[in-house]
């Protein structure tokens, strides 16, 4: 048995006090890590509201323009054809295609010798009438004297030659008439336009026959020509058109076409519309007359298609706005006073690529004049005015 002394016990006692002191001092490394308080977690800032650009709206008069398009067409084209049969004797140096001719020009002209040769004997059977009338009027006039020597004041019709004076009178009047066709009949055989125009088209020639009703060529007016515009409910509306019809001259309409490679126009006036809306545009035809279209510096020739400006009626209270500005559903984006978004219902008065007239802003109100990719009904925005001559927008 191991005796224990008190040298062994005095040899131990510094290592159980190192042992203690350790203990202790993992102790209270624990409790403070334990025990003290865990740090707050740290909230982040929310984002800034979007900065938006918006335009104040300041509505007020304007005078829109419509546009639209179509082609030239000849006011009045018709075909020349023969009024009586004949060999073409001799045709104008006019009688070409594209030609210009004189009101009442002899374009084509008909071997007239028969003709004349039935004006001969027509004004024969005339003379030869009026031979028969002269003497028949100088028997009535010695039955009516030989009547009075009998003494008997009431003379008998037959007796005086009244219906022979009658019927040589009407003999008179029918030859007359057959002189008048006759006559008639020769002055056909020149064929002319009763206007001035241009020959689109020729069917005649010298040397060959033609008959009544043939045609010899396909003539227009050059007095005038015609464009039909276009135009839907909503351009109606913009344009003061009467739907009858004008009594007054209309409206002036600027007319533009790229030919040659330059920008030519003329200047019209709309005369007139379509007596009914076309059944499957459904849109109403206005007609713009354009005078003279043949004397201007450019020609303006039948089947030009060209654009045009038709100014329309002054508008009260709209305002125009960038085209970005315009929602699908005919609604903008404004801000009220908190710099909130909120959807406002508009009449969109027209529509184009560079903006839209509208009406249904009250003055003063923010107009967004972009919508952004994310945008809520009371969504906070940071609004930023711009000029109101930016991206084309005016009062």
């Amino acid at each position: 048995m191991r005796r224990v002394t008190s040298a062994s016990i005095l040899t131990r006692r510094p290592v159980l006090a190192a042992a203690v002191a350790l203990l202790a001092g993992l102790a209270v490394a624990w409790l403070l890590l334990v025990g003290r308080p865990a740090p707050a977690p740290e909230i982040p800032a929310a984002p800034p509201p979007p900065q938006v650009d918006v335009l104040v709206a300041e509505p007020g008069s304007r005078r829109l323009t419509v546009y639209s398009q179509g082609s030239a067409q000849a006011q009045r084209e018709i075909d020349l054809v023969s009024r009586v049969a004949g060999t073409v004797d001799t045709v104008a140096d006019s009688f070409a295609d594209g030609a210009a001719f004189a009101a009442g020009e002899a374009l084509v002209t008909l071997e007239s010798v028969d003709y004349e040769i039935a004006v001969t004997a027509a004004e024969s059977r005339l003379a030869e009438a009026k031979r028969l009338l002269a003497e028949e009027k100088g028997r009535a006039r010695q039955a009516r004297r030989e009547w009075r020597d009998l003494g008997n004041l009431e003379a008998n019709a037959l007796f005086l030659r009244e219906p022979q004076v009658a019927a040589a009178q009407a003999a008179v009047e029918a030859a007359s008439a057959e002189l008048r066709r006759a006559r008639l009949d020769l002055s056909r055989t020149r064929i002319s336009a009763p206007f001035a125009g241009r020959i689109l088209s020729r069917g005649g020639n010298i040397g060959q026959y033609i008959t009544p009703g043939t045609p010899v060529a396909r003539v227009y007016a050059s007095a005038a020509v015609e464009v039909q515009l276009p135009l839907t409910n909503r351009q109606l509306a913009l344009v003061d058109l009467p739907l009858g019809g004008y009594e007054e001259a209309g409206p002036e309409v600027m007319l533009s076409a790229t030919l040659a490679g330059e920008r030519r126009t003329w200047r019209g006036r709309l005369v007139r519309t379509a007596a009914s809306v076309d059944p499957q545009s459904r849109v109403l035809y206005a007609i713009v007359e354009v005078p003279e279209p043949l004397a201007a510096p450019f020609p303006l020739l039948p089947g030009v298609f060209v654009e045009a400006a038709i100014p329309g009626r002054p508008l009260a209270d709209v305002v125009t706005l960038p085209r970005s500005a315009l929602r699908n559903d005919d609604s903008v984006w404004v801000v009220d006073a908190k710099d909130r978004l909120q959807p406002r219902a508009v009449s969109v008065l027209h529509s184009g690529r560079s903006g839209a007239t509208v009406r249904g802003l009250r003055p003063g109100e923010r107009v967004l004049l972009r919508e952004p990719a994310v945008a809520v009904a009371g969504m906070a925005v940071t609004p930023r005015e711009v000029p109101a001559d930016v991206d084309g927008v005016s009062g």
